[in-house]
């Protein structure tokens, strides 16, 4: 098929031979010199920010630096001002990528990437995929992602799924008439694989469910799902695997970065060592050893319009112990550092405890479909839920006793049964939000 994808990519300035032909020259640096090739671009990429970027010298407070512990950490509090004032000396926004943050983890903002960098994100991308036979010039995809309502906005993304082999599925609106929609288009589309968003994804795997349907049955050129944005629980991971009857890829990234970790053939979360450097930090910015939980802080060691350096992503996770300089490999993705419930006693708990209590006990008998719980006051919290009939009592004892077991006793719920949950504006289902002024 004629390479409509990377065609557009070339035609919009983004050189994606050239980066394409510098993946593949990072991929055949030997095990054994891969962490001088990243001091290297670490130092060339600091270097050059400092010296061309007002905006990183005013935050760094100098113009040079001796020890990679001492450059400070980046949040997205720091790109709290107009784009053309963060962007380094030769640069503008008409000739770069620029794009916004979906805001779902706080904080959105407005980025930039030369043209060469995104050219290499798609360059990543491209060969990540490839790992499973998937060919963005001829494969087409499923895509469950949100799209913009606005005429423009409309056009402008449907033109880009044509040039992109893809058809999309509007995920605003999750009904069961609408997913019996979906399934009839796998019933007469030669999709080759799914991808979006985890929430969406794993509805639409609970609707064939239901009906006893496996998705490969009815649309055999399907390979693979691969799901993205949000968190991926085992047992979702199992029901994909069955009613989707193809192998789940986990995918994890930031539209600001790059492809920051993509699940293997063998299984394995690999992570972006190409383009970015990933480091594991305590809460005093110390970094961690293989094997322990910190906050993930991420490098992008090509972006020259815009410096991402030591940048706190916002999230929590382990590299696991195998990991090495070339290969590091993502043991675990725990979930957003303001994802945390304080609780009456002050503990502090992941959100994602109360995700994992509510859903090993409420989904059962598979009768709700999603949920999301909300923290409206130190030891308050709703549960919104959709499903065919309403929790029963006992249900909803058997879930308070839960909480007070692993959480704590006294904490008042509210359940609130809702037609349909409220997404960001991309179409993310956030799992759990904290309202409350002590969670920042």
């Amino acid at each position: 098929m004629f390479p409509f994808f990377e065609l557009s990519l070339q035609l919009n300035a983004f050189p994606i031979k050239k980066a394409k032909a510098e993946l593949r020259k990072i991929q055949l640096i030997p095990e054994q010199e891969f962490e001088d090739f990243i001091q290297n671009k670490k130092q060339e990429i600091v270097d050059y920010h400092l010296k061309n970027n007002s905006s990183y010298q005013k935050l760094v407070g100098k113009t040079s630096f001796n020890n990679w512990s001492d450059l400070l950490i980046m949040t997205k509090k720091d790109f709290q001002e107009p784009l053309k004032e963060r962007l380094s000396s030769g640069f503008s926004p008409a000739t770069i990528y620029v794009n916004k943050t979906s805001g779902s983890g706080g904080d959105p903002f407005i980025f930039g990437k030369d043209k060469f960098s995104h050219a290499l994100t798609w360059a990543t991308i491209i060969n990540r995929f490839g790992w499973f036979e998937i060919d963005f010039n001829s494969s087409y995809q499923a895509r469950f992602y949100g799209i913009p309502l606005d005429f423009i906005g409309n056009t402008k993304e449907r033109f880009k799924d044509f040039f992109s082999n893809r058809f999309r599925f509007s995920i605003f609106d999750l009904s069961d008439k609408v997913l019996d929609g979906f399934l009839n288009e796998f019933k007469t589309r030669k999709f080759d694989y799914i991808n979006g968003y985890t929430s969406s994804i794993v509805l639409f795997a609970k609707f064939l469910q239901q009906r006893n349907i496996v998705l490969k049955e009815i649309c055999p050129t399907l390979k693979i799902c691969v799901v993205t944005s949000e968190m991926l629980f085992e047992d979702d991971k199992i029901l994909l695997g069955k009613q989707f009857g193809v192998p789940v890829v986990n995918e994890y990234g930031a539209s600001e970065l790059d492809l920051i970790a993509f699940q293997n053939p063998n299984g394995e979360w690999q992570v972006n060592s190409e383009t970015l450097f990933v480091e594991i930090l305590d809460e005093n910015n110390t970094v961690l050893p293989y094997g322990k939980e910190g906050r993930i802080v991420i490098t992008s060691l090509f972006n020259k319009a815009h410096p991402f350096i030591r940048y706190d992503i916002g999230d929590i996770g382990i590299l696991d112990e195998k990991s090495t300089a070339k290969k590091p490999i993502l043991k675990k993705l725990i979930g957003r550092t303001n994802d945390v419930a304080i609780l009456p006693s002050g503990k502090k708990s992941p959100g994602l405890t109360f995700y994992y209590v509510t859903k090993s006990i409420i989904e059962d008998d598979g009768n709700v479909k999603e949920f999301v719980i909300k923290q409206t006051k130190i030891d308050t919290f709703d549960i919104e839920y959709v499903s065919e009939t309403e929790l029963n009592l006992a249900q909803i004892n058997k879930i308070e006793a839960a909480i007070a077991l692993y959480l704590e006793k006294g904490l008042v719920f509210t359940f609130v049964r809702k037609e349909k949950l409220e997404r960001t504006n991309s179409g993310k289902l956030k799992q759990f939000v904290s309202l409350i002024k002590e969670i920042a």
